[in-house]
């Protein structure tokens, strides 16, 4: 039986690395397991991020329907195991166009579901979260809408209107709920942040890969790395500036640049 991993979040608790990890080693998983990452279905993820915002049910059917079409096209391929990784299957992250927290991903996860299973009968689902730590998550959530996107809040601010969006174990409650028929496993970055292939080694212990395998492997470089106080401080000052658009985004690659 076909083994689909689905990887689909959560955002800032390692989701880069790992991703670049297992890219890095496609080769070495070759021919017996197939990555997709979201270059591989950037439809479908632009519709679960559409979802994320509307929660409309016109635009879970779009998310159904790309879901569909990508398991339709997996259909013939030869690899006994697949996995398909992006954490915006999951939507946008909390803090951005008004999101609150992650309460389109138990949603989201079930139109996956309910795709390949049509799709792939035969296929057996597992769906895989990379999780972290309250605190530390908020603060590097804060700090990427900071870089990406004109966030005025200051960290106290941030902290106390989104605190209830890191509590990333009652959403994989609510997803288990909507997925009683398929595996759902979470792993902390904090519990694997220090192994040699960081969060990545958390992917190949499902995927069975044995420890003479990853020896051969390359580890990625940390992905976006957090900065520091006084860029934190900078990037806020740019984004509560007058500067347009395209001036703020400008100023702010120039500033991290700068202070790399």
């Amino acid at each position: 039986m076909r083994k689909i991993i689905f990887h689909a979040g959560f955002h800032k608790t390692g989701t880069t690395s790992l991703q670049q990890t297992l890219r890095a080693n496609r080769r070495a998983l070759a021919p017996d397991v197939r990555l997709i990452l979201r270059p591989g279905m950037t439809a479908l993820c632009e519709a679960a991020r559409g979802f994320s915002r509307s929660r409309d049910d016109v635009d879970l059917g779009l998310v159904k329907y790309e879901a569909a079409l990508l398991a339709q096209s997996l259909a013939k391929e030869p690899a006994p195991t697949i996995v398909i990784a992006s954490e915006d299957l999951c939507g946008h992250m909390p803090g951005r166009h008004s999101i609150r927290s992650y309460g389109a991903a138990p949603h989201l996860m079930r139109a996956l579901s309910v795709a390949f299973k049509a799709a792939l009968a035969q296929s057996e689902l597992t769906f895989f979260f990379t999780t972290r730590a309250p605190d530390a998550w908020l603060r590097s959530c804060y700090a990427q809408h900071l870089r990406a996107s004109r966030m005025v809040l200051d960290e106290h601010d941030y902290r106390r209107r989104f605190k209830a969006s890191a509590n990333l174990d009652v959403i994989l409650d609510d997803i288990k709920r909507e997925l009683p028929d398929h595996a759902l496993i979470d792993a902390s970055l904090e519990e694997h942040a220090d192994r040699p292939l960081g969060p990545a080694d958390a992917v190949l212990d499902l995927l069975g890969i044995n420890e003479g395998q990853r020896a051969t492997f390359t580890a990625a470089a940390v992905a976006n790395a957090a900065p520091s106080a006084a860029l934190m401080a900078a990037l806020l000052e740019l984004n509560r500036s007058g500067l347009e658009k395209s001036a703020l985004r400008e100023a702010k690659q120039a500033l991290i640049k700068e202070r790399a």
